[in-house]
């Protein structure tokens, strides 16, 4: 009878706890971003209006690709170091 009990008790708490989480959650949420903005309306390009506009990734992303291929050489040769100090022991 003792079990059962504790068994409840636990449900009861967990119930709660699920309840105030979810309750957080819809409390904390936020409406939808404003929309863009209408542009320059001596412009006739709809790509400028936009989020964004014409701005271009590919350069940051090839400095990012660049910056974690060095990255993960350098733990390849570290791991690579330190495996051959360990045989060495």
């Amino acid at each position: 009878m003792k079990r059962l009990k504790n068994t409840i008790q636990q449900t009861k708490i967990f119930l709660i706890a699920a309840l105030l989480s979810m309750i957080s959650v819809v409390a904390f949420a936020q409406g939808g971003p404003p929309p863009p903005p209408s542009g320059d309306p001596d412009s006739n390009n709809s790509q400028d209006s936009k989020l964004g506009g014409r701005a271009p990734i590919s350069g940051g992303l090839y400095i990012l690709l660049g910056l974690g291929l060095v990255y993960g050489g350098r733990k390849l040769y570290q791991m690579r170091e330190e495996s051959k100090e360990s045989l060495a022991d």
